[in-house]
């Protein structure tokens, strides 16, 4: 009645051992495919490199200048809308050093027009002191 034990026992070693020999050649014969494949791989790409490096330095030695000529124009197109809209766009916060009274009022405009500010419309150039008779909250109660 032993003897089926241990035959059972040895055919599983033997089945063991035949799997772990099996992922062996397996996993030896993977590797040597994906090496094979890397190499091929980086065959191409050199190969590519080679063939398209010299006629894409062409291409960017011809693009440059036309690029750097549009994106100049654009640089003056920009420059010129900037100068044209600098009244509208010019506004100027309110900087408790030059005009302390006029922090937080609701009269505030703060624009440039010809270099100059204009404060608010009843005080163009600013009040003086810290306190301002006409100011209004910006914030309602």
């Amino acid at each position: 009645m032993e003897g089926w034990s241990h035959d059972w026992v040895k055919m599983l070693e033997t089945v063991a051992v035949g799997v772990e020999q099996f992922f062996l050649e397996a996993t030896k014969e993977m590797t040597e495919a994906l090496d094979a494949f890397a190499d091929f791989s980086e065959d191409i790409a050199a190969q590519l490199e080679g063939a398209i490096a010299p006629e894409l330095d062409t291409l960017d030695a011809e693009i440059d200048p036309w690029i750097e000529s549009i994106l100049q124009a654009f640089m003056g197109l920009e420059t010129a809308v900037n100068e044209a809209a600098e009244p509208v766009s010019h506004t100027l916060e309110p900087m408790l050093n030059e005009h302390p009274a006029c922090v937080g009022c609701r009269h505030y405009h703060g624009q440039m027009y010809g270099g100059n500010v204009l404060v608010c419309a009843m005080h163009p150039y600013g009040w003086e002191t810290e306190t301002c008779p006409d100011w209004e909250s910006s914030w309602k109660d």
